[in-house]
């Protein structure tokens, strides 16, 4: 009986269904491996490079990951034309979709797309570089955002990095009260606890493989 009560109030209610991006929906972070597509292994190379003490700052505590994500940011996308870097996501996701994605997931959105649910991805990653991931899973984005002036990226993040209580922040903007909406979400890692908390049906870490996995300084 109690079941057949909350599916009745799920019935009634409006459903917002949210994924994180990274890990979640794939089998492991996107970003990086983007970078690394877009400017080629040379450059990325050495480029990364002078990611390294930021890195151990952040490993040690001296830096947040917000604060390294934005020297990450800064390092590779300053001066870069946002329409040569909208064109490069567009061929990485048409490349590595199959290696990228974790079917689960993809199922999973599928699924709740055709529940009549509103579904959108919630990530940290740079929103400009998911937009075709989204599209190709006919549903929303919500992502962190770069600034761009005069067709070029600046290298600086418009807003706050999305993860942690940002999460939340930028989906009520976007949708407003979240009592409004039977929130289900799912999350697998730190950056995800907020979201997770907000949802009356949390899904914690990957569909299918609850083990712990290791978060990379650099995701989120």
């Amino acid at each position: 009986m109690t079941n057949m009560i909350a599916d009745e109030t799920v019935a009634k209610s409006s459903v917002l269904s949210v994924f994180d991006f990274d890990g979640t929906l794939t089998h492991h972070d996107s970003f990086i491996p983007f970078l690394r597509f877009a400017f080629g292994k040379r450059y990325f190379a050495g480029r990364l490079v002078r990611m390294a003490l930021p890195t151990l700052h952040c490993v040690r505590r001296k830096l947040t990951r917000d604060e390294l994500k934005e020297v990450l940011i800064k390092t590779f996308l300053t001066g870069v034309d946002e329409r040569w870097l909208r064109q490069q996501a567009e061929a990485f996701c048409e490349k590595y979709w199959n290696k990228l994605m974790r079917p689960e997931g993809v199922l999973a959105v599928a699924a709740e797309v055709n529940s009549g649910a509103e579904v959108t991805i919630c990530s940290a990653s740079p929103a400009l570089v998911l937009q075709p991931w989204a599209d190709k899973l006919g549903i929303k984005l919500i992502g962190t955002q770069l600034e761009v002036k005069d067709g070029k990226l600046t290298g600086r993040i418009t807003g706050n990095n999305c993860r942690c209580a940002q999460k939340v922040a930028r989906l009520e903007k976007v949708y407003g009260d979240l009592n409004d909406y039977h929130l289900r979400a799912w999350g697998d890692t730190r950056g995800d606890h907020e979201l997770l908390a907000a949802a009356q049906d949390p899904h914690w870490r990957h569909f299918h493989h609850p083990r712990k996995r290791r978060n990379s300084p650099i995701k989120g």
